[in-house]
């Protein structure tokens, strides 16, 4: 994986702005640790920083090929999982390579086939390409939205890069908020708009989409959607052609000339990535497999059984340790740790985040990349199976809004009397009913499926983006790669389609994922009720955020008063978030979770300068 960075403009010299973009790059430096280089004509400017995952020599970027003399000059941050199949097709067509790099297989592809290419790839990825001859950019993001892609015009310039900070670093762009901007975080927050960047003029190439760039100015496509189509398959038959979509899928994210690992939770998404890796490093004699959980101090001391987190994972993941025989390494974190890295975790996603659930990602990413590189990650199968209660839950079903995010009046309750108007009902049923629109149908489905179908359909494009955006930036500002094979777009569009009754087969969540994971996971890892990604239960967290708060409250320089109830928001923090009733965001969101994105609002208009208009 890597950093990327451009501009684009017809009206000035770029070759006389290369330092600017330097500095862009360099922002990027944690995303890519290994190299660092500039592509310079007179209206492009490309930058690249590198992490070294596949052909450590012949995969550097920028990379330039000619075609019929002309030059094409890409920057990737990304892999590609079906490189060789790509490539054999451009071999036919009489295409020659330089490297095995997936970088040169993907320059090619565009070489041949332009905007079109991008209906042939199997991977993750953001890139863009400058065509010197016609003077054009070509930008790209895959299909789920896995990779990210933030981009502004100004003054007749295209200015696009991998993260927000490295775009703020240009001298015409403010790190400006106006009232869309605050809308967006405290009625979705920590979630987005699809293509918004939050901050006033910067924009996020939608996943799945294409932005072509020239004198003519800029036109965006969308290349990849979900479409509805019958399932006509049996369950046997389901089960079967899911597991052979799951082993494929994984398998062909292991493709790296590092050393990948996975992370083991002892959850079932985590175990069947795990348990096929591990097959496949002994079929394939390339050692033991590394895997990796996350824990807390104290955490089995103050550990409570609710409705969202059942179990705890210590005893599932030994199961699955000695099941597979990995080197498994559980990482501790500790309480000051987790409330300190609220800083690092703001800065590394440039915008409030997830609280501690992004913090102890970070840290724990920090420990993993001490001895691996690339790591396979569970995200995105409760989004496409099931696995959340609001697709159980009557009430969640049948809700007219998004069912993880229900505090929309407790929301707007803790802003202050100048933005207690903003319009958070009406922005948040706006958000909701254009997605629901977009819900592609199909004919002679029950109502009941097709509420089904929405509610998947949101899921993917709010939820599971969510998760993506922060397993993306909390692993990347540690330079370790993380793949998602669940969210490979082929398993996206069949789970899609999918009637529920197979989906929730057995009367599960997820219990279709269950049955294709049978024969592979240990029968008591397949029973284990659905439990998410654990947190801390250690009260003296709660205290270090309710006094991190209280700090914040009491120094009149604080940014956040600008936006806060002062008195509702010290009524949470001094009953530790229970007199804010509703979880804010998911299911981990609540109490002194709450706390700390307030605490993350606060540091990131502060460190990032933050303008309101």
């Amino acid at each position: 994986m890597c950093g990327i960075a451009g501009w684009i403009s017809y009206r000035e010299n770029m070759r006389q702005k290369v330092e600017i973009l330097k500095a862009m790059t360099n922002k990027l430096s944690k995303r890519g640790p290994d190299a660092s280089e500039i592509y310079t004509s007179t209206n492009a400017l490309l930058g690249h920083r590198r992490l070294v995952v596949v052909d450590p020599t012949g995969g550097g970027q920028p990379m330039t090929r000619e075609c019929g003399k002309n030059p094409y000059t890409i920057v990737y941050n990304g892999e590609l999982y079906n490189t060789e199949e790509i490539r054999k097709m451009l071999l036919e067509k009489g295409y020659s390579f330089n490297s095995y790099s997936d970088t040169e297989v993907l320059l090619t592809a565009y070489m041949e086939w332009e905007e079109k290419c991008v209906e042939y790839f199997n991977g993750i990825y953001a890139f863009g390409i400058w065509d010197e001859k016609k003077k054009k950019l070509f930008l790209a993001r895959d299909p789920l939205g896995v990779k990210p892609l933030f981009y502004t015009i100004k003054k007749d310039s295209l200015i696009f890069a991998s993260e927000i900070k490295a775009l703020l670093v240009h001298p015409e762009i403010d790190p400006v908020i106006n009232r869309d901007g605050i809308t967006e975080l405290f009625a979705l927050g920590p979630a987005r708009t699809l293509g918004s960047g939050v901050y006033k003029d910067i924009s996020e190439v939608k996943p799945g989409f294409y932005i072509t760039y020239d004198v003519t100015g800029m036109k965006m496509k969308q290349f990849w959607s979900l479409k509805c189509v019958p399932h006509t398959e049996n369950l046997n038959t389901t089960t079967e052609h899911l597991r052979s979509l799951l082993i494929d899928s994984i398998e062909r994210q292991l493709v790296s000339d590092v050393p990948v690992c996975t992370f083991l939770s002892g959850g079932l998404d985590s175990s069947g990535i795990s348990a096929i890796t591990s097959n496949y490093y002994k079929r394939n004699g390339k050692g033991i497999l590394n895997t990796y959980s996350i824990d807390y101090e104290d955490n089995e001391k103050y550990f409570k059984v609710n409705d969202f987190q059942p179990n705890s994972d210590s005893h599932y993941i030994k199961k699955m340790v000695d099941f597979i025989g990995s080197n498994h390494y559980n990482i501790v974190l500790y309480i000051n740790d987790l409330s300190n890295a609220l800083r690092e975790a703001v800065i590394a996603n440039d915008l409030p985040g997830m609280a501690d659930i992004d913090s102890s990602l970070y840290l724990f990413s920090r420990e993993v990349r001490k001895e691996s590189t690339v790591a396979l990650s569970g995200e995105c199968a409760d989004e496409i199976f099931g696995g959340y209660p609001w697709y159980t839950r009557k009430e969640d079903i049948n809700a007219n809004t998004f069912p993880w995010s229900k505090s929309i009046n407790e929301r707007k309750n803790i802003l202050s009397g100048e933005y207690k108007n903003l319009p958070v009902e009406e922005y948040v049923a706006a958000k909701y009913d254009e997605t629901i629109r977009e819900v592609p149908k199909l004919p002679g489905e029950s109502m009941f499926e097709q509420r089904m179908r929405e509610l998947f359909y949101l899921n993917i494009k709010w939820f599971m983006i969510t998760l993506l955006n922060r397993k993306d930036r909390m692993s990347m500002a540690n330079s370790l790669e993380v793949r998602v094979p669940f969210a490979d777009y082929r398993l996206v569009e069949y789970g899609f389609n999918i009637p529920s009754e197979i989906k929730f087969c057995d009367g599960r969540e997820k219990g279709l994922l269950r049955k294709a994971f049978k024969g592979i996971l240990p029968e008591e890892i397949i029973e284990r009720k659905k439990s998410p990604y654990p947190k801390t239960h250690h009260p003296q967290y709660t205290l270090a955020v309710q006094k991190w708060m209280r700090e914040i409250l009491n120094d009149s320089s604080s940014p956040i008063l600008q936006l806060i109830d002062r008195e509702k928001v010290n009524e949470i923090v001094e009953t530790g978030g229970q007199s804010f009733k509703k979880p804010w965001f998911g299911q981990l969101m609540t109490g002194p979770q709450l706390i700390a994105y307030l605490i993350q609002i606060d540091i990131w208009m502060k460190e990032y300068k933050v303008k309101l208009t």
